[in-house]
């Protein structure tokens, strides 16, 4: 018998009748999207947004779930969106707003009027403004609206046996770069290069945060004493600088969800 947190979930998207789901691949929309398709059967569509800022590793392994669990996927492309060049504090309201906009199109022209995505309990805890574009959008969040943290979508993943209960947590390559820095396409690609190269040392979960010609890698702390490694360490430094970085670091406080965000004056009532 499965879980019944699980069980509540499937309900509650029972009810929607038809579902589009935003599919970025990660560990919450993967649930979202299984427990979807698991309810409604061909009554739903995952969409996944293709952007220069998100690893092309990403789009593959959300394209590889949905072909092991024959869902209906559709991969739509999408330019940076130019109000966001410069990289402002609100870039992610207005880069969410944008890409649940493409999303409402496509779902305008399949005849879906609901879209689910999967935000969790756990993301009201940090700054993230991206949360008010879903809202003024009327995008639907089960996870969030049945209390569910990331913990528990971990476990609930492995119970119904997804292999990405343990896949470490992602987000676009936007946040590894100081607001109010101008974004190109070569500085994604860049940074891009440097997380694969963190990614071939099985170094995971980390993260390389850009700052000019310094990558600011973090890596979860259990990581500190492998990277003591004379032979990693010399690997990874010039895996880094080949990406075109002149001085390679490690942060000592290790890997923090949007720790970029510590430079900006955040109101407790942002959301």
């Amino acid at each position: 018998m499965k879980n019944s947190t699980y069980q509540q979930l499937l309900q509650h998207i029972k009810e929607m009748k038809h579902v589009v789901v935003a599919f970025s691949g990660g560990v919450d929309s993967s649930l979202l999207t299984y427990a979807a398709h698991e309810a409604l059967g061909n009554n739903m569509v995952a969409i996944t947004v293709r952007t220069p800022y998100i690893p092309a590793w990403e789009i593959e392994e959300a394209r590889l779930f949905a072909r092991k669990y024959n869902l209906t996927h559709e991969i739509i492309e999408s330019a940076i969106p130019a109000n966001i060049i410069q990289n402002p504090p609100d870039r992610c309201y207005l880069c969410k707003k944008e890409i649940f906009k493409t999303i409402q199109n496509r779902a305008q022209e399949i005849d879906i009027s609901t879209i689910i995505e999967g935000s969790n309990k756990d993301d009201l805890s940090d700054y993230r403004p991206g949360m008010r574009a879903l809202g003024e959008l009327n995008i639907a969040s089960p996870l969030l609206q049945l209390g569910i943290n990331k913990e528990t979508i971990r476990t609930l993943s492995r119970e119904v046996g997804l292999g990405t209960w343990d896949k470490p947590a992602y987000a676009c390559l936007l946040s590894r770069i100081p607001y109010h820095t101008e974004i190109t396409a070569t500085e994604l690609e860049r940074i891009s290069k440097a997380e694969m190269a963190l990614r071939e040392l099985n170094i995971y979960g980390s993260r390389v945060r850009s700052h000019g010609d310094i990558a600011r890698i973090e890596v979860p702390k259990a990581n500190f004493t492998k990277l003591l490694n004379t032979d990693l360490r010399t690997r990874l430094i010039e895996k880094i600088k080949a990406c075109g970085y002149v001085f390679v670091t490690l942060d000592l406080e290790g890997y923090q969800t949007g720790s970029l965000n510590k430079t900006l004056t955040i109101d407790n009532h942002h959301e």
